[in-house]
């Protein structure tokens, strides 16, 4: 059997093109990628689980049932721990509910100015914070993968640097001494917390493929 006949779709659940892009490049994977943009009457799944595993299951095997492909989905957010955890789960939608169609840059600034009001009276000292990201690979009747990874941090009061995306400009990696948005994409990928659990799951996707190829 040919490789290119061999090729699985693989559909990437999310609709933020940021997430899209790194998923696709750091995978690498010998696969056709599918996007939601690609199904534009499919209903959005809604993220109501209480951890990141329980929303990545969810979106992953629910939109591998709506569509009958493989899904690979992640949670992601920022964790800030003097802030109990928040924005934890809802890291996306911190800043309240937008109209759709609102541009992806207006909401990550929204969502970073209430992040920074929040901790305006709190000392650099105690501004640890994570991010994390779940990773889940799903068919209609089952999950198939599922990975984990984070990066450890802090919150700065000033934005600085242009890549990335959400919260990326006020997440400051000690260790490197920049933000994760003065990153270039290659080194930010290799230590950012979507990085860690995709650099689990690339060789884990690898090998259910190569099963699949030969039993196919």
């Amino acid at each position: 059997m040919s490789s290119e006949t061999a090729k699985q779709t693989i559909l990437v659940a999310t609709t933020n093109p940021g997430k899209v892009r790194e998923l696709r490049a750091m995978l690498d994977a010998n696969v056709q990628w599918k996007a939601l943009s690609d199904f534009p009457g499919i209903g959005e799944v809604e993220e109501d689980g209480a951890t990141f595993t329980a929303n990545a299951q969810k979106k992953a095997t629910e939109y591998a049932q709506a569509t009958g492909l493989w899904t690979l989905a992640d949670d992601s957010g920022l964790v800030v721990d003097a802030l109990d955890g928040a924005p934890g789960v809802k890291s996306a939608r911190f800043c309240g509910e937008v109209p759709p169609g609102t541009d992806r840059k207006v909401i990550d600034q929204r969502n970073i100015v209430k992040l920074l009001e929040m901790l305006k009276d709190i000392p650099a000292e105690q501004r640890t914070a994570r991010f994390v990201c779940h990773i889940c690979l799903a068919r209609p009747d089952k999950v198939l993968l599922e990975t984990h990874g984070q990066v450890e941090g802090c919150i700065v009061d000033e934005p600085a640097g242009d890549n990335g995306f959400g919260y990326d400009p006020v997440f400051f990696i000690p260790s490197l001494g920049q933000t994760a948005a003065q990153l270039p994409d290659e080194q930010k990928n290799a230590v950012s917390h979507r990085g860690n659990a995709i650099a689990q799951f690339k060789p884990l996707l690898n090998e259910l493929l190569a099963d699949m190829e030969s039993i196919g």
